[in-house]
């Protein structure tokens, strides 16, 4: 069966085509700047000349379409007709309390995930348009909604309450939710078949960092906690997110500098974390070029990170009574190893040994402690497209037995 993965942004829509045979990558690529001036399509096969174009695209279904196409071309296809999709997985932010895990997606299921707009705003609504696009050009297709917040549903009330009067969480569940729940649980999972353990028997962090970057205790193969919130603006400093603030700095603000809530959302979601203190840039591989070069704004960046991943590490650690493992992925994890290094040599109170130079690698499976150390630590490249596509191949199997 071809499984077509699906992840639906405001002006974008991300692709992979699976062959669930051998789990192979057929194809993947990028729809950008949907309804904007300037629109371009990106299409990768392996082992072949990457398929460029600006192309208008009006909207979602517009995209959605051209997608199809180009999947059946002659010249950029991979596939003979539209038929071989066996079903489509998408990507869903926010499922909130309804979904802890992956569903066939049919009206009632629609229907939720309307609901939980209100609790993903930004993303909720565009994810719902490249569901309904693609019901629109493929008809009957099976389709699955995979949800970051599905994971973090086992975190018990203790970890995912907030200490606010609990009416706001009966009157409109106010709690934390946690997100990158397919990234968390497929590094998670990965790294117990590395160590060769019942994941059952371990305690892992699991640290997968980016652009948005989170950070969750999986204690027996189950998360037990996570950084990000009702939202994934809490937890660790990001790009351009702010991370967990005291909240009192919000109506100071709003005073002080006759912010709007809307203006104050702008601050701390775009314009703040690494890019609001170094005033230059949200991108990791700069800060760390800025260190180099002596810039003090970059260093405080950095010191800001590194102090910031080993509270929660260590904090977590503490919740879960113990740790086996500390696991890195995301486009700063798999690709940083100053910043693993750090942590690493930081938990060496714990009987963290860190193999600098089995450290020393970017983008690939690896085990960089040494064979002493009490504390494992993998960077696991995380593969979310490849969750879904099996989660979503499970799911539509099963309905065929």
């Amino acid at each position: 069966m071809k499984i077509l993965v699906i992840n639906a942004g405001s002006s974008s829509i991300k692709y992979q085509l699976f062959d669930m045979t051998d789990n192979k990558v057929l194809c993947k690529g990028l729809c950008e700047r949907i309804g904007i001036e300037g629109s371009a399509f990106k299409h990768k096969v392996p082992g072949q000349d990457d398929y460029k174009i600006e192309v208008p695209m009006k909207n979602h279904e517009e995209a959605i379409r051209l997608v199809i196409n180009t999947l059946v071309s002659k010249d950029h296809g991979v596939i003979s007709s539209m038929s071989e999709i066996g079903a489509v997985g998408h990507r869903v932010l926010h499922g909130g309390e309804k979904f802890s895990g992956s569903v066939l997606i049919d009206q009632k299921v629609i229907a939720a995930i309307e609901e939980c707009c209100e609790l993903g705003p930004l993303h909720n609504p565009h994810n719902l348009t490249g569901i309904r696009a693609c019901a629109e050009i493929m008809g009957d297709i099976p389709q699955v909604a995979v949800f970051d917040t599905g994971f973090h549903q086992t975190m018990p009330d203790y970890a995912y309450m907030y200490a606010i009067p609990y009416e706001y969480y009966e009157k409109y569940k106010i709690r934390r939710y946690g997100f990158h729940g397919t990234s968390h649980r497929y590094v998670s999972g990965r790294a117990a078949e590395i160590l060769g353990r019942d994941p059952k028997d371990l305690k892992i962090v699991t640290c997968h960092l980016g652009n948005g970057s989170s950070i969750s205790a999986i204690k027996g193969g189950k998360c037990f906690d996570t950084t990000m919130g009702v939202t994934p603006l809490e937890g660790i400093m990001m790009g351009t997110r702010c991370g967990s603030i005291d909240p009192a700095i919000i109506p100071l603000l709003m005073e002080k500098e006759h912010m709007s809530a809307k203006d104050i959302d702008t601050m701390m979601n775009k314009k703040s974390g690494m890019l609001g203190v170094s005033q230059r840039t949200s991108d990791n591989r700069d800060i760390e070029e800025g260190v180099k070069a002596g810039d003090k704004r970059c260093q405080l960046v950095e010191n800001m990170l590194f102090h910031q991943l080993t509270k929660y590490v260590g904090g977590f650690a503490a919740a879960m009574g113990g740790l086996d493992a500390v696991v890195f992925t995301g486009g700063i994890g798999e690709n940083s190893p100053r910043i693993r290094s750090f942590v690493g040599h930081k938990l060496e109170f714990m009987g963290c040994r860190v193999d600098d130079e089995k450290n020393n690698c970017r983008g690939k499976e690896v085990d960089f402690a040494t064979p002493d150390s009490k504390i494992r630590l993998l960077v696991i490249p995380t593969e979310e497209e490849l969750t879904i596509a099996k989660d979503t191949y499970e799911i539509v199997t099963a309905l065929n037995k």
